[in-house]
């Protein structure tokens, strides 16, 4: 029971991770030079590396306040599963866990599904970088990890 407890701590803690990165990685969308992230679009030339905030739009401000409320989520669902696991009675399962991870899951695929349609379609010049690709790894692992937190029951 204790390597399963490590194993889903240590999946939680991966998937913490991977959202922390795709939200404040500067490579949703790159090419060219230009990166572009949820908060700066950045230049590189040869004056050098000029960057300045991202657009104004309604869209990147919804992608961004999803992001941030799916690792707000996954963090909160790691506090929850930690208290629960030392005060949860023999037998019980780890419900509020996983609501919390399970919505964590849905804003991280909501955010890249808004990043993927509205994002400007400049194909030719740029392509969707690692932060990107991050963020939709994040998403079925964080599905997974909150229906593990179903099933799973507390032993002694």
């Amino acid at each position: 029971m204790l390597l399963i407890l490590l194993g889903v701590l240590l999946l939680h803690l991966i998937i913490l991770i991977l959202l922390i990165v795709s939200t404040a990685a500067s490579a949703w969308s790159v090419g060219e030079g230009r990166n572009t992230d949820l908060w700066y679009s950045c230049l590189t030339s040869k004056d050098g590396y000029h960057c300045k905030p991202a657009i104004d739009e309604d869209w990147i401000q919804a992608v961004q306040a999803l992001m941030i409320l799916s690792v707000l989520f996954c963090f909160f669902s790691l506090i929850a599963f930690l208290f629960q696991l030392f005060k949860l009675v023999k037998g019980g399962r780890f419900f509020f866990t996983a609501i919390f991870q399970v919505f964590a899951s849905v804003f991280v695929m909501c955010a890249a599904i808004i990043y993927t349609v509205m994002s400007p379609d400049d194909s030719a010049h740029t392509q969707f970088g690692y932060a990107y690709v991050l963020a939709w790894v994040a998403f079925p692992l964080t599905l997974i990890s909150g229906l593990i937190y179903i099933i799973l029951r507390k032993k002694d």
